[in-house]
């Protein structure tokens, strides 16, 4: 199995359970690694042959940065179902973070996997 995967992708977005969370938007962190076969791409050297993460990414900034959910695991669950649905993923691993969230920590949030390994 191959994996095209993006890393820190950082989106402001509305994210919260408080009061004063829904008033601001607040940076989330994304990092994305996708099951896809790119042998053919590399054969072809032709991005229409691969999985095209700017497409993925694009489509990821405009899905998070547009919502307003309570919960970063609402959020990760969404975004893998974007993905595997739109973009044909068979699985993916995805982690949803949100830096400074807990006091003394780097970040907090969730690592899930949906899907089949092939």
């Amino acid at each position: 199995m191959d994996i095209v995967y993006i890393r820190d992708l950082k989106i402001e977005t509305v994210i919260g359970i408080y009061d004063w969370e829904r008033e601001i938007k607040q940076t989330v962190s994304l990092d994305l690694e996708m099951a896809h076969d790119i042998r053919r791409a590399a054969e072809t050297d032709d991005i229409a042959d691969t999985l095209n993460y700017k497409a993925v990414a694009k489509r990821l900034i405009s899905f998070i940065g547009d919502s307003e959910f309570l919960l970063v695991e609402t959020m990760a669950e969404r975004c893998a179902e974007i993905v595997r649905t739109e973009f044909s993923v068979p699985w993916l691993k995805l982690r949803l973070s949100k830096p400074g969230a807990v006091r003394g920590s780097q970040d907090v949030g969730v690592i899930i996997e949906r899907g089949e390994k092939t």
